[in-house]
């Protein structure tokens, strides 16, 4: 598999570093098996029908930048994935003056540490906290900060208005680094008119972790290594799914974890692990019928995975439109709603 299938070449100007105002402004393009068409996110009530089911990432982003010291030694942490054990797992700048056994205070809170358990084999470390719960919830707002997507380019940083920007509707469960983005659309009063239309919902989690920023290498794109991300279904959430007239995922990482818990027959388990599911052209959706989704940066895994679930022709002729019309990319940017050339499932 050829990695130059997936690139296109993304003026930095259609990157966004502020999302629409209301958020349900942005744009949408409907890839739909009859053409392309363009809409707006307001408009998703008339394009789903009544008996559809929205699958939401109930994630909620923490401020997961720290800055660490150990004797007189700084270190940057970026706290990565919660691990089932209570450990995180972290991406630390010089992490190999770091070695199990040493303690790391934080700046920002005078009770906040952490033991180092591990260094692993991916240059990241294993972090046991001495808080757990809403104590290290409030810790982590007193220390920590949001790491915004390198592509965002801000001298200046994080503003205020991220921590509500970066945050999604359905936020409830603490865990993720990065947004799941697709969700960052919806609005009370826009959930209110897809209700009235018929349209149901259900959550599933799936904490974010950084490497979803990971480029794939030149090479074959089959070899790449998925970062692993922690994803939960409740029994009730795949009781909904299993249901449904049709599954529309909010986002790829709502996707990725129903197309993990789906068993060979299509029914969804409930699921409670880590998925490192990698999606490429040629793979068979079991679970969702629809896909609501950001645009995504060339050469990316998660371009890779739309072209599974539209084509990559269809996917290709789709970001050429977008990018000539000036939509807007990656997670402060406009969506699509994409429907199979087929039906998944056939």
């Amino acid at each position: 598999m050829n990695p130059e299938t997936f690139d296109f070449d993304l003026p930095t100007d259609r990157i966004a570093h502020h999302p629409a105002r209301p958020r349900e402004s942005a744009r949408l393009l409907h890839v739909a098996p009859n053409g392309l068409h363009d809409r707006g996110v307001r408009d998703l009530p008339d394009l789903l029908r009544p008996g559809d089911l929205l699958v939401a990432n109930d994630t909620r982003v923490i401020p997961a930048q720290l800055e660490a010291r150990r004797g007189n030694a700084r270190i940057g942490i970026t706290l990565d994935q919660p691990r089932p054990d209570g450990t995180w797992h972290a991406l630390a700048r010089n992490a190999r003056r770091l070695k199990p056994g040493d303690i790391l205070s934080f700046e920002g809170s005078d009770t906040l540490t952490a033991e180092v358990r591990s260094r692993d084999p991916d240059g990241g470390v294993a972090l046991a906290f001495n808080q757990l719960g809403e104590a290290f919830s409030a810790a982590l707002r007193a220390a920590g900060a949001l790491a915004l997507p390198p592509y965002i380019d801000r001298p200046a940083g994080p503003t205020p208005d991220d921590e509500t920007d970066y945050q999604t509707v359905f936020a409830q469960q603490d865990g993720a680094v990065a947004a799941p983005t697709a969700g960052l659309h919806f609005t009370p009063d826009l959930l209110a008119k897809l209700a009235d239309r018929g349209i149901h919902r259900t959550t599933v989690t799936l904490h974010v972790g950084a490497g979803t920023f990971l480029p794939v290498r030149d090479g074959d794109p089959a070899q790449h290594t998925m970062h692993r991300e922690r994803g939960i279904v409740t029994a009730e959430a795949a009781a909904a799914i299993n249901a449904a007239k049709r599954v529309v995922a909010v986002g790829t990482t709502s996707l990725r974890l129903l197309e993990t818990a789906v068993g060979e027959d299509g029914i969804v388990r409930p699921f409670d692990g880590d998925t490192a599911l990698f999606i490429l052209p040629g793979f068979r959706f079991r679970a969702v019928d629809l896909l609501m989704t950001n645009f995504h940066l060339p050469k990316s895994t998660l371009f890779m995975l739309v072209c599974a679930f539209a084509g990559t022709d269809r996917m290709r002729t789709a970001y050429a439109h977008a990018i000539a019309t000036g939509y807007r990319f990656y997670s402060y940017g406009d969506s699509s709603l994409l429907e199979p050339p087929s039906h998944p499932h056939d």
